[in-house]
């Protein structure tokens, strides 16, 4: 996703231990994907696997079941609407960015530019069904693909600039954290998983394909931040188009703009969807009303706007949300859940491979936030 801009400013601050980052990063999301679909099957009588549950919600559920029936599944939901909302933020405050850089002769402050992009996400209160959402992103998607290659292509017509002295043998410690966050939220689709897993036409490839996108994600997010760091070095900046010339900075941050405002509609209507589900639940039918619907996703719309205005620092937000987040549904609940639900039939190794997963996942999100608080700080003080 658009997230993939902030890598190049993540080894400015982490040098070459932010290369070996993202290749550990890829490996361990790949497995707690696999073990968060384990969570979804038990063995019958025979010893087949049946999917029992359906939804990251459902797992929760199940192990958190003789403290409370729900209380696993509201965990959850609400760390979900968490980064989906954070998502919607941050597109938000890289629109307002692209803007104020691609006009940057037009005396409008950024923070304005994000209440103008703002304006055309209105339609957005009146998307009731994927269908639409689902041709957005295929348009995002195009737009992506092309802002890569002319960021690549570029790059690499300066190849004759690139010096591996410009990677950092010396790191602090403190930027490094922030890197981690950011390295993590660009891998972060555990939420998706088990809905992708249960429409597949063959589930029994999900591994093998969970192996491949993984390893091409890597190499891809890899060869991406290298080369823009190499041609950029200690220049890079918080979202790498703002690196580029003049004559090519406008045409991508524009595609840019495109890409995050097509992008907005997906994260936007799932966590509206989560939110109105839960309220709606059992409830009177005035909380069913299609006037009720409305209101909830005009509220989060609003709320969107609101807490862009007021961090509008993009590579801070999103280490942040990396760290709350971003390492909570990747690392923590499901090497947590699987330990849960699966103890008694797993192998030692992945029993001390669970465990090591929480523990570092649950160290890199508590001085992640310390470190991207502290930093939201400093640029406010």
């Amino acid at each position: 996703g658009i997230f993939v801009l902030g890598l190049p400013y993540a080894l400015l601050h982490s040098g070459y231990s932010g290369l070996f980052l993202i290749i550990l990063a890829a490996a361990l999301c790949c497995y707690t994907g696999k073990i968060l679909i384990a969570c979804l099957y038990e063995e019958n009588e025979d010893g087949q696997l049946l999917r029992v549950r359906d939804t990251y919600e459902d797992i929760a559920n199940a192990c958190c079941k003789k403290l409370s029936p729900k209380l696993g599944g509201i965990v959850v939901n609400v760390t979900q609407v968490m980064e989906l909302i954070m998502t919607c933020i941050l597109y938000l405050v890289v629109s307002g960015n692209l803007l104020s850089h691609s006009f940057p002769y037009v005396p409008v402050a950024e923070k304005t530019w994000s209440v103008i992009a703002f304006v055309t996400l209105l339609p957005c209160v009146f998307i009731k069904t994927l269908k639409i959402v689902s041709k957005l992103s295929q348009l995002c998607s195009l737009v992506h693909f092309i802002i890569i290659l002319v960021v690549m292509t570029y790059c690499l017509t300066q190849i004759h600039q690139w010096s591996w002295a410009k990677f950092r043998l010396s790191i602090e410690f403190e930027d490094f954290l922030v890197s981690v966050g950011v390295i993590i939220f660009s891998y972060t689709s555990q939420i998706f998983l088990p809905t992708l897993e249960g429409n597949m036409k063959n589930p029994g490839e999900f591994r093998c394909m969970l192996n491949w996108t993984h390893f091409f994600a890597c190499v891809l997010k890899t060869t991406f931040a290298l080369t823009a760091f190499l041609t950029w070095g200690e220049e890079t900046k918080e979202v790498i188009t703002d690196n580029l010339p003049s004559f090519l900075q406008t045409l991508v941050n524009l595609c840019l703009l495109t890409k995050a405002l097509l992008s907005y509609p997906l994260p936007f209507f799932a966590a509206t969807e989560i939110v109105y589900a839960c309220i709606s639940k059992g409830n009177h039918s005035n909380y069913r009303s299609p006037l009720f619907a409305l209101g909830v996703r005009g509220s989060f719309l609003l709320s969107t706007l609101l807490m862009a205005m007021f961090i509008p620092h993009f590579a801070l937000l999103m280490g942040l949300t990396g760290s709350v987040t971003g390492a909570a549904m990747t690392f923590i609940l499901p090497s947590l859940f699987h330990l849960k639900l699966k103890w008694k039939k797993i192998s030692f190794l992945e029993k001390c491979a669970d465990i090591s997963v929480f523990g570092l996942g649950f160290l890199c999100s508590l001085a992640g936030i310390v470190c991207s608080i502290k930093g939201l700080l400093e640029v406010f003080g």
